[in-house]
């Protein structure tokens, strides 16, 4: 388990006393820039590297406080190297805004004193003019000095354009106004413009020193980035160990399965607010590596296996898993399913052609320390071949002793789960009287479709129900075709 310790993670999740993942971001697109040469990072993302490094340091020394107590987190900061001084450099290039200091040289801070200057003249010079020109009536009702492409501009009744002496930057929409640079106010923004151009000059002069200066400690950034990851990665996992009040049950370094109220995490977000998950009691023994689910259609048969294959993957991937504490996780060197539909027009594979396919991987690859899921085990063709070809499978399967769970409306697989050892039927609880599944996993029998019953609640017609149960070869007493139960065999074997 990465860390060793995810239940102290989630104690100090739920303590309220945790680490802080503000301003947290992307770094990827910063280190390719940093490592650039000639390239520099702007304002706005020096100022989130400052404070993302303040963050990393404080979150440092929060752990290095309670190394005693925190083992396993400590372990995290044991060889990271973080410059404390670093974001200090950083803010005294730039504020809180993202944008440079004029205090970060003398060169910008005597730029934009003159460029306060030139704005402060620049305004006087159009005020006056248009003082002038609105004693004159020249100025529209309304209207005052404003911005024509990045130029001040007095805006003048059409007539009398010809009267003030100027530049036309732009016209109103009806055309009955010209807005107008005054002559003599070019020289003063002409002058604005080539300071600005000078500040921005000094401005990625000052960012292009720092990002060189960046990029001497690229080494030690990326060690604190790989730092911020991690915590990152771990309060994530917290934060989902506890909105799915999951466990760490007991792991074993190798192949089992004995679980109990294990809940599918989608299932526990879907139905917030309209009930609670129904959980499920799953379990494989060395004896019995191999379970077959049978049950009728919408019973849970599917989110059952995709319960197994994915809580199984999020315990092997390091976290915790929604099941009782008591429950027992082995770990599989694979885990290889074949659920849903892959048919392919690009590869010309059908339904049943992908799922054979599958099978044959299945059959060649997996060995006695992998798990195989399989949904549907032998659909998508003739049922006589294809619940004969599923049987074959899974003889294969028993033969080389992988975990295996299945599910299947095949009436022969379910004889053979019954007669055959390495194996074990298993059923989706139906309540035959309301036709409601109850979504619960017996294990040590197998499940009815139920494919009458629930034809008959969905409004089918009676007459058409009697001539399909002829036609199944049924009597009157069942809807079972009496061909096809074995010798000796339960009825319940359906």
């Amino acid at each position: 388990m990465p860390c060793g310790k995810p239940m102290k993670r989630l104690a100090l999740l739920r303590s309220g006393e945790m680490y802080s993942t503000e301003g947290f971001l992307d770094h990827e697109p910063l280190v390719k820039t940093i490592a650039t040469e000639g390239a520099y990072l702007e304002g706005a993302d020096m100022l989130r590297l400052a404070r993302l490094l303040q963050v990393l340091v404080s979150n440092r020394n929060f752990i290095a406080a309670r190394s005693e107590t925190l083992p396993a987190l400590s372990g995290l900061i044991h060889n990271l190297e973080l410059d404390d001084r670093l974001a200090g450099k950083i803010m005294q290039v730039v504020d809180e805004q993202g944008e440079v200091r004029t205090s970060a040289s003398d060169e910008l801070a005597d730029i934009r004193k003159k460029l306060y200057e030139y704005h402060h003249r620049l305004r006087d010079i159009i005020q006056r003019v248009f003082r002038f020109l609105s004693g004159q009536g020249w100025i529209p009702e309304g209207a005052q000095p404003t911005l024509r492409n990045g130029r001040m501009v007095v805006p003048v009744l059409a007539a009398y354009k010809r009267m003030v002496s100027g530049f036309i930057q732009d016209e109103s929409a009806s055309g009955q106004t010209v807005f107008i640079e005054p002559a003599e106010a070019v020289e003063a923004a002409n002058r604005i413009r080539e300071l600005e151009l000078a500040e921005r000059r000094e401005v990625i002069r000052l960012l292009t020193g720092l990002t060189q200066t960046l990029r001497g400690q690229l080494s030690m950034l990326t060690q604190a980035f790989a730092f911020m990851c991690s915590l990152d990665n771990l309060r994530a996992r917290a934060m989902l160990a506890h909105e799915l009040d999951a466990q760490l049950p007991e792991v074993l370094n190798r192949p089992a399965m004995k679980w109990f109220r294990a809940r599918h995490p989608i299932l526990h977000y879907a139905l917030q607010g309209k009930g609670p998950v129904v959980p499920l009691d799953i379990e494989l023994t060395e004896t019995n590596r191999v379970l077959l689910i049978s049950g009728p259609n919408a019973g849970g048969k599917s989110v059952c296996l995709k319960t197994a294959g994915l809580l199984q993957y999020m315990l092997q991937c390091g976290l915790l898993v929604p099941v009782s504490a008591d429950s027992q996780f082995g770990l599989f060197d694979d885990i290889l399913t074949d659920i849903g539909d892959q048919q392919s027009i690009e590869n010309d594979l059908s339904t049943y052609s992908s799922h054979l396919k599958n099978m044959s991987l299945f059959i060649g690859r997996a060995n006695a320390r992998s798990l195989v899921l399989i949904d549907e085990l032998g659909s998508g063709t003739d049922p006589s071949f294809g619940g004969a070809i599923a049987q074959a499978v899974l003889q294969a399967l028993i033969k080389k002793d992988v975990w295996c769970i299945a599910t299947t409306h095949y009436y022969n697989l379910k004889v053979f789960a019954g007669n055959t050892p390495g194996i074990r039927n298993g059923a989706m609880r139906f309540d035959e009287t309301t036709l409601r599944p109850a979504y619960v996993l017996d294990i040590g029998k197998p499940g009815s479709s139920f494919a009458m019953e629930i034809a008959q609640k969905t409004g089918i017609p009676a007459e058409v129900l009697h001539h399909a149960k002829e036609l199944a070869g049924a009597g009157p007493a069942g809807f079972r075709p009496a061909a096809a139960q074995a010798p000796g065999r339960p009825a319940a074997c359906s």
